[in-house]
């Protein structure tokens, strides 16, 4: 039998696939799409959302505090965090980034009732896709639920404005059941976990739904809802440039089927350079608490800090997760809200030392990264720095983290994908610098010859 890594390019991978680092500058190439500074390349304009975390002055990018606007709104005065009576919010934004305005009360009503009438799943699909060769890991299987829902619509490529419409809304609505069920497919199968299959309880909110399907006693508190419902909320869009949104406008740009394409936006966000960065951060977080014997000592938590930057702690990168963002400076309003949400839950209970620990990690790290690194660029949190910690409190596995983030992402995805159709009206193609010189051809020569 011949071994498989007897094949060369085991060996020659790195020799093969390395481009000399001298031709990006040569070419003035943008690695990733971003220049010099850190600032994103212009790829298009939306109407759905602001990104905002630097100015830039005198072609010099400038530190500012962060801002996040769904169509023009902030999104701090869309959540109203301090009326902690208001109604749920998921829904009213997701109106909002799908229709452009906020609604009345009927027109809410209205989108709700609508949402409701689609969770019902196909016949047969929750045994296709939770009882056959489930996956380890839950962004593959709704990737592979978000593609199994093209084979039960007839209409599935039927690229008119009516059907785009109802196939966005359907996703929405069905995929937090999907989820909630794909993750009891998964206990099952790998960690002998039980299989509950709660059915869903009509007129719920989305937050509602997925804490009443995922508890075995389907018992939850309002301020539990309110809680998943802000983190919902704070998910649901995040500009036009964010890896798995702009995974969606090039998919809808080569006029591929709405489930294709927000299947790539999930598998997108399962990157850890992206939605998947969570696990990395509860994992380091899960570390600290660990080997900082007093986390009310900043001394303590200095040291454990800078034996990470010392790559003699963690995963030996480097990094401190949940620090720094690709836009967001001097602050991530993301992370404000959730960390101020958090305090108001976490205030008198057994949470509140270890959300005393993460802010003073992120109080403290500027600091020692400047004494290690010599580095004096702004840093804040990022929204993932408090994200599983409110998970945590509320119960839910980590395994939904980050098909939590999918589902909440659904309705920005879907907002983006209506734009692309709508007004992009060409294939997104950048170009790529051959490092080959296309006047020197090679000689081809016959295999035996070679």
């Amino acid at each position: 039998m011949v071994n498989e890594h007897d094949f060369e390019l085991y060996d020659r991978f790195s020799s093969i696939y390395t481009i000399d680092p001298d031709m990006y500058k040569r070419f003035d190439v943008k690695r990733g799409l971003r220049n010099a500074d850190g600032t994103g390349v212009l790829a298009g304009v939306t109407n759905i959302s602001n990104v905002h975390g630097y100015v830039i002055s005198d072609d010099m990018k400038v530190p500012d505090e962060g801002s996040l606007l769904y169509r023009g709104y902030e999104l701090a005065d869309l959540l109203n965090v301090e009326d902690v009576n208001r109604r749920f919010n998921y829904e009213e934004i997701a109106y909002l980034l799908l229709l452009g305005d906020l609604p009345t009360q009927s027109e809410l009503d209205t989108f709700i009732a609508v949402i409701d009438e689609e969770r019902e799943l196909p016949d047969g699909f929750t045994a296709s896709i939770n009882m056959l060769d489930v996956p380890p890991d839950l962004m593959n299987l709704l990737a592979r639920a978000t593609l199994l829902l093209y084979s039960y619509d007839m209409q599935a490529e039927d690229r008119s404005i009516e059907h785009e419409i109802h196939t966005a809304l359907s996703v929405i609505s069905r995929l937090p059941r999907i989820m909630v069920h794909a993750y009891y497919a998964k206990s099952a199968r790998f960690e002998r976990g039980s299989m509950i299959m709660h059915p869903f309880i009509p007129g719920e909110s989305t937050a509602e739904t997925i804490l009443s399907m995922l508890r075995p006693d389907r018992q939850y508190t309002p301020e539990e809802a309110r809680m998943l419902d802000i983190m919902l909320c704070v998910h649901a869009e995040h500009g036009g440039g964010n890896n798995s949104t702009f995974t969606t406008r090039v998919l809808s740009s080569a006029d591929t089927d709405p489930y294709a394409t927000y299947s790539a936006a999930i598998g997108s966000l399962k990157g850890r350079r992206h939605g998947g960065a969570n696990h990395q951060i509860r994992a380091m977080q899960a570390e600290a608490k660990r080997e900082i014997a007093n986390w009310e000592d900043d001394d303590q938590v200095v040291e454990y800090l800078t034996r990470v930057v010392k790559k003699e702690a963690f995963d030996r990168t480097g990094l401190i997760y949940g620090m720094g963002h690709a836009v967001y400076t001097k602050s991530d309003p993301r992370a404000v809200i959730c960390k101020s949400f958090a305090e108001k839950l976490a205030a008198g209970t057994e949470y509140e030392a270890e959300l005393n620990l993460l802010k003073s990690i992120e109080r403290l790290s500027p600091d020692v990264l400047r004494d290690v690194k010599g580095t004096s660029k702004d840093m804040c949190a990022n929204v993932d720095m408090y994200s599983g910690f409110v998970y945590s409190m509320l119960g839910i596995p980590e395994d939904l983290y980050t098909p939590l983030f999918a589902c909440a992402r659904m309705a920005g995805w879907a907002a983006h994908r209506f734009e692309e159709i709508a007004c992009g009206k060409r294939i997104i193609r950048p170009a790529y610098k051959a490092s080959f010189s296309s006047r020197v051809k090679r000689e081809y020569m016959p295999i035996d010859e070679r």
